[in-house]
């Protein structure tokens, strides 16, 4: 059955690497059957034209298209356009751009569960405190090749970021601390290839929520890789857990990360919004 595809692209994610990535799609589906509409400025202000939305860009294209697009019902798939990719990784993997063609013209649709934090969606995940400070750095920046920018950032948090304060709230129990970090995850990736959350599904109700305790330089040069490899869930200073509802609050404002994309607030009220998407992965 011919299709009638909406692509969308963020031109500027990945420094061109978008734009490479929707001309390459859009030769493949030339030699098809299937009509297929380009849309690199302004996005449609609706779908109902046609029968299936490919989304090409990051994790923080994802997440504009989740909160413009909120109640999109029309199969989607998501195309690695951007750095980072995290949250394309965690229904993708690395498959090759052929199987990724053929899963979006023939593969099922099936339910994915987003994110709700405040008043905002998200696909990947909330990262509160130190993950927040190197979102706050890099925002506005002219990106360097690769992942230098992001390493640069990491290395720079890790010997002058402060642990702050925090009072979690969960439907089962309440405590509060000094936190390095706090990371509510639906995918399980982050910052283009640290495992954050390695058990997490996108589709079984819950995020995987990761604390970890205060640390000092040294703890957190020695940890960093073991965090990167998703090998951290039982060390001693982390607290780890499933929920689908979390309530975040600081006496002072709380900086996060949205799939990515930096701000700040008061307080955070996170909760699963279950099936909402319908995604061919």
């Amino acid at each position: 059955m011919s299709k009638n595809i909406a692509i969308v692209c963020n031109k500027i994610a990945g420094a061109g690497r978008s734009l490479l990535m929707t001309e390459k799609i859009a030769l493949a589906l030339s030699k098809s059957d299937h009509l297929f509409s380009v849309f690199t400025g302004d996005w449609p202000h609706e779908f109902d034209n046609f029968t299936d939305v490919f989304i090409v860009g990051g994790d923080g294209t994802m997440n504009y298209f989740v909160n413009k697009y909120p109640d999109i019902n029309k199969p989607l798939v998501l195309f690695n356009g951007g750095t980072g990719n995290d949250f394309y990784w965690t229904l993708y993997n690395n498959k090759s751009f052929e199987e990724l063609m053929q899963i979006a013209l023939s593969g099922t649709a099936k339910p994915i569960d987003i994110g709700k934090c405040n008043e905002n969606y998200f696909l990947n995940g909330v990262g509160i405190g130190f993950e927040a400070s190197i979102s706050k750095e890099l925002t506005g920046k002219k990106k360097l090749q690769g992942k230098k920018s992001f390493y640069i950032s990491v290395l720079k948090n890790i010997f002058t970021y402060k642990s702050r304060s925090y009072s979690v709230q969960l439907p089962t129990e309440n405590f509060e601390g000094k936190y390095l970090l706090i990371d509510i995850y639906n995918g399980k990736r982050a910052g283009g290839g640290f495992y954050i959350a390695p058990q997490a599904e996108p589709d079984d109700g819950l995020f995987e929520v990761i604390i970890a305790e205060k640390l000092n330089a040294f703890q957190r040069l020695r940890y960093l890789p073991v965090i990167e490899k998703g090998r951290h869930l039982k060390l001693p200073f982390i607290k780890y857990f499933r929920t689908g509802k979390i309530k975040i609050e600081s006496d002072h404002p709380i900086q996060y990360h949205l799939d990515g994309e930096y701000a700040q607030a008061s307080k955070l009220d996170i909760s699963i919004v279950l099936s909402r998407l319908n995604v061919r992965y």
